[in-house]
């Protein structure tokens, strides 16, 4: 369920909340609703990324594909922390979807959903810094 189901408020925070889902949604081909609600929990932080992914399509093995598939996890994942004022702008994550050409730094297979968080906030963290938006405490 979206997060506008819940608060009845149309914000930016919204929409970007739902791109963390529809993302997420289209990795796993199915409603993340479940992980979602687990995130914060070591087990789900634990988690390798790998064992997420649609069960039904093939682990991607084209280095090219593996790191577009982990920059969009990347950078859905900060769009889904609970508190609205700790999420990036739409704008913010589509700057970052355009300007990140070089390979992510940890090998596919191995790599876990804290990896993946930790990581989506740093590439972040300029906006962090410039007061658009507030990190998780």
């Amino acid at each position: 369920m979206t997060e506008l189901a819940y608060t009845l408020t149309v914000t930016e925070k919204c929409d970007v909340y739902s791109f963390g889902v529809v993302t997420l949604e289209t990795l796993m081909g199915r409603h993340p609703e479940e992980l979602i609600s687990s995130l914060s929990n070591s087990s789900t932080q634990n988690m390798l990324f790998k064992d997420l992914l649609d069960p039904r399509l093939p682990l991607p093995s084209n280095s090219k594909v593996v790191d577009e598939i982990l920059l969009v996890a990347t950078l859905a994942l900060p769009c889904l922390l609970p508190k609205p004022n700790s999420r990036p702008s739409i704008q913010q994550v589509a700057q970052k979807l355009c300007d990140s050409k070089q390979p992510m730094p940890f090998p596919f297979y191995d790599v876990s959903m804290h990896q993946l968080m930790t990581k989506g906030i740093h590439l972040l963290s300029s906006e962090y810094q410039k007061g658009n938006f507030q990190q998780e405490s």
